[in-house]
C-alpha cells in the first residue's frame, strides 16, 4: 500500500490523502487552502496525482477545506465515484455552489479592471463544473455500514461529531498476510457541544490519519461559552446598541441559533427578541439542517421528534434580499443581527459593522476562528480605526471573543480519541501548523510521523 499527503500537510486547510492499495486509487477528501498567503496560486496548481487515475473520493464532510476543489479535480479529468453520507451531499453542493458563484463574480470583476488587452484570471471552476461534480456523486455512506470499494476492499464511516453528516472513514484492504486497517479522522467534533452526539471510533487500525488542528490547546467550557454569549446580550440590550455576530454559514450559524433559543426559553433573553440572520448562505444551510433530524444528539432528535424547530424561535427573521439587509441598518438598538463572513474579509456583516462598530453602545461577538490579517483579526487584536469601503470607521462598541464555541476536538480530546484504538502501527498528524502538531506528537503513543506536502510513505 502506499499512503500520500497531496494537502493539510503540516499546514490546517486544503485536505486531501491518496491511500493506492487493492489496485485501486482512493482520495480521502479534496479540500480548498484557505489560509497564508497565495492561496489562488496554490489552489489552482497541480494535485500532485493525475485526476484521471482516481478511482474514489470519500468526502468526509462538507467544509470547503475538505470538498472545496471537487470541481477542479473533475474539470481536470476524474471521472470516478464520490462516496459521503446524505447530510455531506447535501452541504457540500450548496457550499461548491456558493463558492463557484463567488469566483465567478471575482473574475467578472477582475475582466473589468484589465487593462491593455491583458486577460483577466479564470475561476478557479465555474457553476457548470459544479454541475458536473454533483453529477460524480454515488453510493451514500451510513454511519456504522461498509461499503465495498473493489474485491478485499472496503470503507467504514463513523460519526465525527464535526459538523452534520461528517465522518471518520476506515479503509479495509485484505492483503496476502491479512487484513490491514487505515483510519481517517477527518475534522474531529467538540464533544461538549449539545447539537451532535460525541464521535465514534473504530475498535482497531494499523494506520490513523489524524487532525491536529488545536493539538496544543484545551477549549473553554462550553456551559461557560454559553454564559458569556447571553451575558454580552443581555448588557448591550441594556445600553440600548445592537450585538453584531460575525457567522460562518455552516455550523456556527445554526449552533449560535440553537443556543439563542435555548436563552429564550430559559428566560435569559427577552422572549421577543429579535434576531436577523443575515446570510442566504446560511439560511440555507439552516434548511438543510432540518431535514436530516435523526443526526443528532438524543436531546435534540427528541425536539424534532415533538415537532419543536431547534433553530427557530418567535423574534428570529431570515434575510435573504439585499434591500432588507439594507434596512436593517436604520436599527440602532435592541436587535441581534447575524451575517456573513465569520471573519470579516466580505458579505453583509461588513456593513453592519460600518454602521454599529463605532457606536459605543453596541458589542461585536466573536464566536470563531479569525486568521491573521482578516478584518476580524483587527478587530479582535484592539484596533482603534478599522477600514471598511474605503472609510476609516473608529472601533468603540465593545468586543468579546467567546473560545469555547469551537466545532473541532481540543488536545484532551484529540488524545482521548487516539486512545480508544487499538493496535495502531503509525500514526500521521494532518490539519495542524507544525509547532502544534510538536506539541500534540508529544502526548501521542508513537511512532508518528508529520508529512510534508506530497509525501508519499511505502506502509
Amino acid at each position: 500500500m502506499k499512503l500520500s499527503f497531496h494537502g493539510a500537510a503540516r499546514s490546517v486547510t486544503g485536505s486531501c490523502h491518496l491511500l493506492e492499495a487493492g489496485g485501486r486509487r482512493i482520495l480521502v477528501d479534496c479540500g480548498m487552502i484557505q489560509s497564508g498567503r497565495d492561496t489562488e496560486e496554490l489552489n489552482a496548481a497541480a494535485f500532485g496525482f493525475e485526476p484521471r487515475a482516481i478511482d474514489t473520493v470519500l468526502l468526509t464532510h462538507a467544509h470547503l477545506d475538505h470538498c472545496g476543489r471537487l470541481p477542479l479535480l473533475v474539470k481536470r479529468g476524474f471521472r470516478g465515484e464520490i462516496i459521503a453520507t446524505d447530510a455531506t451531499r447535501d452541504l457540500a453542493r450548496l457550499m461548491l455552489l456558493d463558492a463557484a458563484h463567488l469566483q465567478e463574480e471575482d473574475a467578472r470583476r477582475r475582466q473589468r479592471r484589465a487593462h491593455g488587452g491583458r486577460d483577466a484570471e479564470a475561476p478557479l471552476y465555474t457553476l457548470l463544473d459544479v454541475f458536473d461534480t454533483l453529477d460524480r456523486f454515488g453510493r451514500r455512506a451510513e454511519y456504522g455500514q461498509a461499503i465495498e470499494l473493489a474485491p478485499g476492499l472496503r470503507a467504514g464511516f463513523f460519526d465525527a461529531s464535526h459538523i452534520l453528516g461528517s465522518t471518520s472513514v476506515l479503509i479495509e484492504v485484505k492483503e496476502v498476510g491479512g487484513l490491514r486497517r487505515v483510519l481517517f479522522s477527518g475534522d474531529l467534533g467538540n464533544a461538549g457541544r449539545p447539537l451532535l452526539a460525541p464521535p465514534s471510533v473504530p475498535a482497531e487500525a494499523d494506520l490513523v490519519v489524524m487532525e491536529s488542528t488545536y493539538g496544543d490547546r484545551r477549549h473553554r467550557p462550553y456551559a461557560a461559552s454559553v454564559e458569556e454569549l447571553y451575558e454580552a446580550i443581555a448588557g448591550t440590550l441594556q445600553r440600548g446598541g445592537n450585538v453584531i455576530i460575525p457567522t460562518f454559514a455552516l455550523e456556527r450559524a445554526q449552533e449560535i441559533l440553537f443556543v439563542l433559543r435555548q436563552g429564550i426559553e430559559q428566560s435569559r433573553l427577552p422572549p421577543s427578541l429579535p434576531v436577523f440572520l443575515d446570510s442566504p448562505l446560511a439560511i440555507s444551510a439552516t434548511e438543510i439542517f432540518r431535514r436530516h433530524p435523526r443526526l443528532y444528539s438524543a436531546a435534540v432528535a427528541q425536539l424534532f421528534a415533538d415537532h419543536r424547530d431547534p433553530f427557530g424561535f418567535a423574534g428570529l427573521r431570515f434575510i435573504r434580499e439585499s434591500a432588507d439587509s439594507i434596512a436593517i441598518n436604520r436599527i440602532t438598538g435592541g436587535a441581534v443581527i447575524m451575517a456573513g463572513s465569520g471573519m470579516c474579509t466580505g458579505g453583509r456583516v461588513r456593513h453592519h459593522l460600518r454602521h454599529n462598530l463605532w457606536r459605543p453602545e453596541a458589542s461585536i461577538v466573536f464566536v470563531g476562528f479569525a486568521g491573521h490579517g482578516t478584518l476580524a483579526r483587527q478587530i479582535i487584536d484592539g484596533a482603534h480605526e478599522v477600514d471598511l469601503f474605503g472609510e476609516p470607521v473608529a472601533v468603540r462598541a465593545r468586543v468579546h471573543t467567546i473560545n469555547g464555541f469551537s466545532a473541532h476536538a481540543d488536545q484532551q480530546e484529540l488524545i482521548e480519541w487516539r486512545g480508544r484504538i487499538a493496535g495502531v502501527e503509525k500514526t500521521f498528524l494532518v490539519h495542524g501548523e507544525e509547532a502544534v502538531m510538536s506539541i500534540l506528537a508529544e502526548k501521542l503513543p508513537g511512532p508518528l510521523e508529520m508529512p510534508r506536502q506530497d509525501q508519499v510513505f511505502i506502509v
